[in-house]
């Protein structure tokens, strides 16, 4: 039976990864990376220096797929729709490098960034492929430490208050509204910066950029004084590397609601 590990790596430093990530890293005989292209290159070599950190030289073999492009485009009905076509056409990149690629007495493993269970796809599309029925194979899934995680532990604060619920969203939602009886609020896949529309209100920001990286970026403070600093970084960022990864946590007076 073959068998896939999806392993959590963290947010991107090599020392993020766990014990238990690295011995699954160490029983895997393919890893399967799908390449972003020359614009994201740079995540593809971050995996493989985590790899090399933590494996010695040719106990394992890489393959690597191109990842389908997303229609970035669609929104609001049509967006739930651009996903689904986007897993299928991943499902099938998966389907084919477990089938071609992978032993039926070998060992794989997908990469995934910070954690399996948080804002990712993987573990959905693998159950995809198994109902497909082409392929068997068993999975386990090592958790890693988020960019969430990593966000807080870099602006030395916790996520929530005492006995206040934190709440994890996406910007598309924020940019509806802020979450009713929810006063902390994390943030991710925010491409609008939907923070902005709060800049009027009595809210707090601790936000980051490629954290866990060398190029991590962060800042804090009200954020009607750090929006527009961080509007400047992001767009400085992103022509540099042509990507960014961000996440941010916004903390409101409950007087503000």
């Amino acid at each position: 039976m073959r068998r896939i590990h999806v392993i959590g790596i963290g947010a991107g430093a090599p020392e993020q990864l766990t014990l238990q990530a690295v011995g699954a890293l160490r029983s895997t005989d393919v890893f399967f990376v799908l390449d972003k292209g020359e614009v994201k290159s740079d995540l593809t070599r971050l995996r493989r220096a985590m790899l090399d950190t933590h494996l010695p030289e040719a106990s394992y073999r890489v393959v690597e797929a191109r990842d389908p492009e997303r229609d970035r485009s669609a929104g609001g009905a049509a967006y739930a729709d651009a996903v689904a076509d986007w897993r299928g056409a991943r499902a099938g990149i998966y389907e084919r490098l477990i089938t071609e690629e992978l032993g039926e007495d070998e060992t794989g493993a997908f990469l995934v960034w910070g954690d399996p269970a948080l804002y990712d796809s993987t573990l959905g599309i693998l159950e995809e492929v198994l109902d497909r029925g082409a392929v068997a194979f068993e999975y386990d899934v090592v958790p890693g430490i988020s960019s969430v995680s990593a966000l807080a532990a870099r602006h030395r604060t916790g996520l929530n208050r005492v006995a206040r619920p934190v709440q994890i969203t996406t910007g598309r939602r924020l940019a509806e509204g802020f979450p009713d009886e929810v006063d902390d609020v994390v943030v991710m896949l925010d491409a609008q910066q939907a923070f902005r529309r709060y800049a009027d209100r009595d809210v707090d920001i601790y936000w980051g950029a490629y954290v866990g990286t060398p190029d991590e970026i962060l800042v804090s403070g009200p954020i009607a004084e750090a929006a527009p600093r961080i509007e400047r970084l992001r767009a400085e960022a992103r022509e540099r590397k042509g990507w960014i990864m961000d996440t941010y946590l916004l903390r409101r007076n409950p007087k503000d609601r």
